[in-house]
């Protein structure tokens, strides 16, 4: 979604941001190495993280950021949630955009691990 958001407004995302592996650390979008930090202190689920995390995006932005932020964060979990209690199917994987991305981030040495972990 970010990509395609990013593309209708003329921007330039760096997805590999996302992963760690790009000196481009707010990944082209405003605030955003806070909002990845934040993001993945909503994923620790650790309270002290994710309390620096809005403290350090609320003190850069405002505290209108952070509750976008938040509620993106909890849309996503929702859909998620609801995706798995309803048995949606996965999207077709093999899609071209879906190998961009996942080849462009890296992904596909997850699923090497994946798969050699489930060898084992």
């Amino acid at each position: 979604m970010l990509r395609v958001s990013a593309k209708l407004a003329g921007d330039t995302v760096d997805l590999t941001a996302l992963t760690g592996a790009s000196d481009a650390k707010d990944a082209g979008v405003k605030h955003g190495a806070l909002l990845l930090a934040f993001a993945e202190a909503v994923m620790s689920r650790d309270s002290s993280i994710l309390t620096t995390a809005r403290n350090a995006l609320e003190q850069a932005s405002s505290a209108g950021i952070v509750i976008e932020a938040a509620g993106v964060a909890a849309n996503f979990q929702r859909m998620v949630r609801i995706a798995d209690a309803t048995g949606i199917p996965v999207d077709d994987m093999t899609s071209e955009l879906g190998a961009t991305i996942r080849e462009e981030l890296g992904l596909y040495t997850f699923e090497g691990a994946a798969n050699s972990a489930r060898k084992d």
